[in-house]
């Protein structure tokens, strides 16, 4: 799974936690099936036959590339292409951090070749997630001579890739892994994050998440944030109205009680007679 390699600096050298972390999000995973030219990246066939592909090439990949976006004076120029769901949120969030333009599902045609279309982009390098589920972008790449590095799975074709980073490209932790060390790698060789010092961004930013989750989350925090506390209910408020209630009950009473109360009627009692007697 993961073999010793020698031919990076030791700068470009993978550290145990991003061993760790490619391992958990099953990077290494292929598929059953598998295309003749992804031989080199394989490390062995488990029992059930999914094919297992080898991380330090998938790490020596990821820093070429790296390399190459960096070479890309400027970071527009670098075109981010995901037509999977999985990786709409990862190309975005790569776009974000690094200057790249970004395509987040389906893919025009004739964005690269047709100069009349409104949409009409010339990019200098093209990044995409998958060469099947892209093969449009893929394609016409090929016809304007844009180098293409792609994430490619154990059954990806590989025609028309410059550069291919072989790793599973369709669970969706493994996409928004990818991307993150991509764009970390990319930061680090632009001088803008040190490379002795973690990056301050979480590698979650990059996951895809259902739309469904997230409203039922924003819904659960609005529900908590306008329901007054229990607390509240319990004690405060109730003892505020039970504290209006004795000074009404026994405030009044005491009032009508009053000595000057009981004087002042019977003032205007006595008074009355007296006044239509004479």
């Amino acid at each position: 799974m993961v073999q010793s390699n020698t031919s990076l600096p030791p700068a470009l050298r993978a550290t145990d936690d991003d061993w760790a972390k490619m391992l958990a999000a099953h990077v290494h995973l292929g598929t059953k099936n598998l295309d003749n030219k992804m031989m080199p990246y394989i490390w062995k066939r488990r029992a059930d036959g999914l094919y297992i592909i080898n991380l330090a090439k998938t790490w020596e990949k990821l820093m070429l590339a790296a390399r190459i976006v960096v070479a890309i004076e400027n970071p527009a120029d670098v075109c981010v292409i995901s037509a999977r769901p999985y990786g709409q949120r990862a190309v975005l969030k790569f776009g974000q951090y690094t200057g790249a333009n970004y395509m987040a599902g389906r893919y025009t045609p004739g964005t690269f070749t047709n100069q009349i279309q409104q949409q009409f982009q010339e990019p200098r390098l093209l990044v995409i997630t998958d060469p099947r589920t892209d093969s449009q972008p893929l394609h016409e790449s090929s016809f304007v001579n844009i180098p293409t590095v792609a994430f490619c799975d154990t059954d990806s074709p590989l025609r028309f890739v410059d550069v291919a980073v072989p790793a599973n490209n369709k669970g969706k932790q493994s996409i928004g892994l990818l991307y993150w060390l991509l764009a970390r790698e990319v930061l680090r060789l632009r001088n803008v994050i040190q490379r002795n010092s973690p990056w301050d961004i979480m590698v979650d930013m990059f996951f895809y998440r259902d739309p469904e989750e997230a409203e039922k989350e924003a819904e659960n925090e609005k529900e908590a944030i306008e329901a007054p506390p229990a607390e509240f209910n319990a004690t405060g408020y109730d003892a505020t109205l039970q504290g209006a209630g004795e000074w009404a009950g026994a405030g009044a009473h005491e009032w009508g009680a009053q000595a000057g109360g009981a004087e002042w009627g019977a003032g205007d009692a006595a008074g009355a007679p007296m006044f239509t007697a004479q």
